[in-house]
């Protein structure tokens, strides 16, 4: 294997887990978390953890799925922080990840080629690697926000990693 394709193979990979365990994260917040509490809102400039979670699957179908994957997807992306009207956990949850298998599957195909190929999401003329960064990144920085969000509303430790920052959880050694 070059190394050219063994950095697109790690990166894919690096994606495809980061996308996981962040969904992982939201899913265990939301089990914690009443249909309320959910779409609680502390006031009326942030979003309810329902919008996150709505948000989070648009950016992934619009950048991803459709922007990678070639899907076709019509994204409203203001109706996503517009929504007040609590929608039951479950669907929003199921709903994300089943856009989280997808979008991993799309990144597993992507070789070193594709990752430099240009394409154009969202009005931005980016690389398919660009748009993957984009994505892990942004999930990730939503992600914070869910989990810092439940644990204002529980008041409970949802730490995975222990003291001395290793992981709690059960992970294998050497994942962070």
């Amino acid at each position: 294997m070059t190394e050219a394709n063994a950095l697109a193979a790690n990166l894919v990979e690096c994606a495809r887990t980061k996308l996981a365990e962040s969904v992982e994260q939201i899913e265990r917040c939301l089990k914690l978390l009443s249909v309320e509490q959910v779409w609680h809102r502390p006031n009326d400039v942030s979003n309810s953890i329902g919008n996150l979670v709505i948000h989070l699957n648009g950016n992934v179908r619009q950048w991803i799925v459709a922007g990678l994957g070639r899907e076709e997807f019509a994204r409203d992306r203001p109706a996503e922080f517009a929504q007040r009207e609590a929608i039951p956990t479950d669907k929003i949850l199921g709903e994300l990840k089943t856009t989280i298998e997808r979008a991993r599957a799309v990144i597993a195909d992507l070789s070193p080629e594709r990752l430099l190929r240009k394409v154009t999401i969202q009005d931005y003329e980016v690389t398919e690697l660009t748009a993957v960064v984009h994505v892990v990144e942004h999930f990730s920085l939503h992600t914070g926000q869910i989990v810092y969000a439940t644990k204002i509303l529980i008041n409970r430790d949802l730490s995975l990693y222990d003291s001395q920052g290793h992981r709690i959880d059960g992970r294998q050694a050497g994942t962070p």
